[in-house]
This record gives structure tokens, sequence and C-alpha cells, in this order.
């Protein structure tokens, strides 16, 4: 029930947010100009994406696709994006990622089969059904990166995760789109990992979830989950230095439960 009450207490908080807190800042820079950077190729690639094979993104979400996939641009990488609809941004993806990646697409439509080409592979199936995703893995070896657009639903989001979460390599990142909605059923699945993710440990030694998922982000409609290129051997919390706070010891049942 306290779990319960402090998602009231946040959600209740979070609606109550001042407006000055978020008002728009004038002369906000694109995409591609923001935080610094000088450039953004995928956003670039989707204002230029005038004609042929369609490609439909929220704009905000091009920053986020530039932070956390920058690292592995015009590299050896497994690209799989689940929707693949009218096919432009399967092109956007290989672009990006240059010709040595190769990208999957999965969709229930066989019409979308039109958009193979060099470096781009579809396979016709339904993300909730765990025998497609079986036999995509025996046939796929590892995925570098996974962008699910597909049908949006919670247990179709769930499913997919469960899956596909274990089959992406070490360093490489999930992100799940369009998670729109209040009080929504995914995003509190989400919110289980992120309960694990936080586990104390007595031993030092981390969970198996600590040891494979690095971090866990959620962003306006998106949620994007990385892993450890390499996995913490054990949680340690050492202390340096010679002088410290007497009241510590008094309080030490209030603070960390994690035994450095």
């Amino acid at each position: 029930m306290r779990n319960i009450y402090s998602y009231i207490r946040g959600f209740e908080y979070a609606g109550r947010w001042l407006s000055e807190s978020c008002r728009v800042v004038k002369n906000q820079k694109a995409p591609s100009e923001t935080n610094g950077q000088a450039r953004n190729p995928l956003y670039d690639y989707f204002q230029n994406n005038n004609q042929g094979p369609g490609i439909w993104k929220w704009e905000h979400y091009f920053e986020i696709y530039q932070r956390h996939f920058s690292h592995m641009e015009n590299r050896p990488v497994n690209i799989l994006e689940i929707g693949v609809y009218s096919g432009g941004s399967l092109n956007m993806w290989r672009s990006y990622f240059g010709e040595q990646s190769q990208v999957f697409g999965v969709d229930i439509e066989p019409a979308c089969k039109a958009y193979e080409r060099d470096g781009v592979r579809i396979m016709i199936g339904d993300q909730r059904d765990r025998d497609f995703w079986k036999a995509f893995k025996k046939e796929v070896p590892g995925i570098d990166v996974l962008i699910d657009d597909g049908g949006h639903k919670p247990e179709q989001q769930m499913v997919t995760l469960e899956e596909m979460l274990p089959h992406i390599r070490p360093g490489g990142i999930y992100l799940c789109e369009d998670v729109h909605g209040l009080h929504h059923e995914f995003v509190s699945f989400a919110a289980g990992l992120i309960g694990e993710l936080n586990r104390p440990v007595e031993s030092g030694a981390p969970s198996g979830l600590q040891r494979s998922i690095h971090s866990i982000h959620f962003y306006p409609y998106l949620l994007v989950i990385e892993k450890h290129l390499n996995a913490p051997l054990r949680f340690h919390a050492p202390k340096h230095g010679t002088e410290w706070q007497p009241f510590f010891c008094r309080n030490a049942n209030k603070t960390m439960h994690v035994t450095p």
C-alpha cells in the first residue's frame, strides 16, 4: 500500500508543477543543434525524407536517439525495429549505422516484405507470439539495438521485452517508443525492473539483472534500457579521507544497507 500512496503523491506533485518551471525557451534550437551537438544525422535524414518510403516519428525522439546511439554509428551492428509500416525508418537506420550494419524489420503485415533490400531484412510475425521470437533468436545470433515501434499495446511490449532483452548483446540498447497514457501497464512493468536494479545486496555481489542492465531511462513517450558492456563484479562503497562526523554511527541503521 505504501507504494501506491507514494505513486499517487508523485503523480499529484507532477500535476501541480509550476507553469514557469516548464516555460518554452525562446529561440529553441532544432534537435540537430541541441546540447552543444554540432550534428544529428538521424534528424537531418528525417527532415530531408520528402519522397519515397515514409517515416513517422515524434521530433523529440531524435535527440534521444543521438544520445544513446551515437557511439554505434558506422559500426557492424545488428539493428531490429519492430513495426515496419511504410519502411522509411529502416532506410534511416541503415544510413545512420552504416554499410557494415544489418537491419532487421519485424511486422505482422506480409506486405512489408516489399521493403527488403541489401542490408535490410524483413521478418513477418506477431510480436506477442513467443514462438515467433524463439525462431527469430535461432536465426539471428544477437541484436545490438532494438527499437519497439510495433503494436504499442502493453502486453505486446512486455512480451517483446521479456523475450528479447536477454538477446541484446552487452553494451546494447533497448528502446520502446510511443508509451502513451496515464497509469500505463508497461510503465508499471518497467518500474518492476527498476526495483530489482536498486535491490540492496548484502554481499556486494550484483544480482543477475544488475550484472546485465546498466541503466533504465524514462523520457516522454519513450523508455530506454542500456546493457552493461562490462558487468560489475561487485558493488563497493569505499571511504576516503580522515575526518568524519560522529553522527553517522548513531544513524547507521537509517542509511545504506549495502555492505561495502
